[in-house]
C-alpha cells in the first residue's frame, strides 16, 4: 500500500514548474544525479573568455552557466531559442552587460560576419556555415553537445521509440561536419556517464522538461511501465541510464 501512496504522489510532479535551465530541484535535494566526465566544460571556458574581445553564448537557456563565466570581454551575447527563457536571461544577463537574442533558428543567426573571437555552446544545435561566418579568423568554438543515444534506457523501459531523428548524432559526425567547413579540430572527446533517477517523480520532473526526449509522451498511456520504473527504484534505490556526452574544440582556419 505505501508503494502505491507513494507513486500516486510522485505522478504530482510533472505539475512542478520548471524554469531557465535549472535542474535544482531535483539536483540538488539528490533525486536525479549524473555520472563524472572527465572534462569540465567550464574551466575551458573560463580561460579562453580571459583571451578574447567578443564572446557569444549559443543557447543560454535561463543565463545560468554564463552568468558565472565573469569578467566578460567588452562584447558578450547570447542567443535562446526557447521563447519561456528568454525574459529570465535578459532579467539576469542584462545587468552584466551582455545583449540576449531570441532566436527562432539556430542556421539564421542575427550577427555581421566575423563578430566573435569565441563562440561556446553547452547542449543546443548549431550550423557549423553560421559558427564559421559569425567567426573571426581563428575564432574558436568550444562545444559540449548530448548525443544521440542519450538516455536511451528511458524510452525503451516506457515502451517509446528511441528518437531517430538524432541516432547519427555523435563524435565521429560533428568532427567531420566541422571538418567539411573549414574548421580544425584542436580537441575532443566523448564518454558515456550514468544517471540515476532515486524516485519516478524525480523522472517525470525531468521528462517534463526535456520533452524530446521521449516525443508524444502521455503520462496516462504510461501508468503499468511508470509504476514499473517505480517499483525497480524500491527494489534497487535507483533507476540508472547512461548519458552520451562528447566536446569539440575548434579553430576557424
Amino acid at each position: 500500500m505505501k508503494n502505491d501512496v507513494d507513486f500516486d504522489m510522485y505522478i504530482k510532479e510533472v505539475e512542478k514548474p520548471f524554469s531557465g535551465w535549472d535542474f535544482s530541484y531535483i539536483t540538488e535535494s539528490g533525486r536525479m544525479a549524473s555520472g563524472m566526465l572527465s572534462w569540465s566544460y567550464g574551466s575551458m571556458v573560463t580561460p579562453l573568455i580571459g583571451k578574447v574581445s567578443s564572446i557569444l553564448d549559443m543557447g543560454t537557456g535561463g543565463g545560468e552557466l554564463l552568468s558565472k563565466l565573469q569578467p566578460f570581454p567588452a562584447v558578450v551575447c547570447a542567443t535562446e531559442g526557447y521563447l519561456p527563457n528568454v525574459p529570465i536571461a535578459k532579467e539576469r544577463l542584462e545587468p552584466l552587460g551582455v545583449k540576449v537574442f531570441q532566436i527562432d533558428e539556430d542556421d539564421l543567426l542575427p550577427f555581421e560576419d566575423h563578430t566573435f573571437d569565441l563562440i561556446i555552446n553547452k547542449h543546443e544545435s548549431y550550423s557549423p556555415h553560421e559558427v564559421k561566418r559569425t567567426l573571426t579568423d581563428g575564432g574558436i568554438f568550444l562545444t559540449q553537445q548530448v548525443g544521440g543515444s542519450d538516455c536511451a534506457e528511458i524510452n525503451t523501459c516506457l515502451g517509446y521509440p528511441i528518437n531517430e531523428e538524432f541516432s547519427h548524432w555523435n563524435l565521429r559526425f560533428a568532427e567531420n561536419e566541422l571538418r567539411e567547413n573549414g574548421f580544425e579540430v584542436l580537441e575532443s572527446k566523448e564518454e558515456f556517464p550514468v544517471q540515476r533517477f532515486y524516485d519516478m517523480g524525480a523522472l517525470l520532473y525531468y521528462l517534463d522538461a526535456i520533452p524530446w526526449q521521449v516525443p508524444d509522451f502521455k503520462l496516462n498511456d504510461s501508468i503499468d511501465e511508470l509504476h514499473n520504473i517505480h517499483e525497480h527504484i524500491q527494489l534497487n534505490g535507483y533507476f540508472e541510464v547512461k548519458q552520451h556526452r562528447f566536446l569539440i574544440k575548434a579553430k576557424k582556419k
